[in-house]
């Protein structure tokens, strides 16, 4: 597929007179904003020169558009990612560790690195149903959140999983590391989650929202925060940051839930202190109970350090 759409066309009596973005729109079937920016951004010569979106047409003058093509954004691209590590590998599944900064699959709006694009550049063949850019995938880390997951290589081994974890069977342990001191020291946290009413990137806790149920406990406390463990019960999106948030108690760095940006400068942290250390499941071929660990990157490790040493 060439990288844009050249078209040279001269233009009918019938538009003798209209705008150029009109005369565009009419001749090659785009919309007046879409030719408007193509016009602006010197896509566009009229008789072999620049236009203005304004300029008029008369009849035989010869109009030369280059129409840039516009990617796909759910496409997987195949490109191997720096930092991503294979845990595991046999014909069922995969078992990466994610480092942040990296979507498990494309979407709208995201045009960084992804897991799914990774393992498509390094080779890994994965044949599961649904959309293309899923394929494989049963669970989700966030782009800002690092740790272990599972892909699917086999239809078999997708629907094995995908009904572990809708079911719940799915053993999901992370570590993050809050403000300050949660009371009591452990505890389950049942609260509704939906998308924020004032911000469609955010969550929060909400009365109609969906259910959702985490469990934590304190690992270490020290004088500005504490090192929890936590089981997820339910899998929504953001869930122990918007969890963590509500308690009060936000995860070190999570800036968009809250959490203290100096705190966040001291410790040199520019995300969620959140990693998924643990995940354990039956594995859908053998059916023997598996378990993968994942240790904490460079920057959640440095910055567990300053906490620690902080009096």
């Amino acid at each position: 597929m060439s990288l844009a759409d050249h078209r040279v066309l001269p233009v009918p009596e019938g538009l003798a007179g209209e705008r150029v973005d009109a005369a565009m729109a009419r001749l090659f079937g785009l919309s007046r904003s879409r030719s408007a920016d193509l016009i602006a951004a010197g896509h566009v010569e009229l008789d072999g020169k620049p236009v203005a979106k304004s300029d008029r047409v008369l009849p035989g003058a010869i109009l030369d558009v280059t129409i840039p093509v516009e990617a796909d954004p759910l496409e997987v691209v195949p490109e191997v990612v720096e930092g991503i590590k294979i845990i595991h590998d046999d014909d069922a599944i995969v078992v990466i560790d994610k480092p942040v900064g990296v979507a498990v699959h494309p979407s709208p709006g995201w045009s960084g690195p992804t897991v799914v694009g990774h393992l498509a550049g390094a080779g890994f063949r994965i044949s599961t149903s649904g959309a293309s850019e899923r394929q494989g995938i049963v669970q989700r880390l966030d782009v800002g959140t690092s740790g272990v997951m599972v892909i699917c290589k086999s239809e078999h081994a997708y629907s094995v999983l995908k009904n572990a974890f809708r079911n719940r069977t799915v053993d999901k342990t992370y570590h993050a590391l809050v403000q300050g001191h949660p009371d009591p020291l452990e505890g389950t946290i049942d609260a509704p989650i939906g998308r924020h009413p004032k911000a469609d990137y955010k969550f929060a806790v909400m009365a109609d929202g969906r259910h959702s149920v985490t469990h934590y406990e304190t690992l270490e406390a020290h004088r500005f925060a504490s090192l929890l463990q936590i089981h997820l019960e339910t899998g929504r999106t953001h869930q122990i940051r918007v969890h963590m948030a509500a308690l009060k108690h936000p995860c070190v760095g999570d800036l968009t839930y809250g959490a203290d940006p100096s705190l966040s400068r001291r410790v040199g942290l520019e995300r969620q202190w959140l990693h998924a250390v643990r995940l354990g499941f039956e594995h859908p071929d053998t059916g023997d109970y598996v378990e993968y660990e994942s240790e904490y990157p460079e920057d959640l490790a440095h910055a567990l350090e300053v906490i620690r040493d902080a009096h």
